[in-house]
């Protein structure tokens, strides 16, 4: 059995392709320490066009 974490990240800027808010690599990175894997990396459409609205990581680890 698995347990999911979902991590939200915003995007900035005015005019795409916007920027993330946050370092996602370091956020990969500070939960593979914690012991969460990588699952995907989701990028929504916004509805006006082809840009990503915002990032989420979901990363899982086996529930112990």
């Amino acid at each position: 059995m698995y347990e999911y974490k979902f991590v939200k990240i915003d995007l900035k800027g005015i005019l795409p392709p916007k920027s993330p808010v946050e370092d996602y690599h370091k956020i990969i990175e500070e939960n593979a320490i914690e012991g969460w894997r990588l699952v995907q990396i989701f990028a929504p459409v916004v509805s006006a066009g082809p840009f990503a609205a915002y990032y989420e990581l979901i990363f899982e680890k086996e529930k112990i």
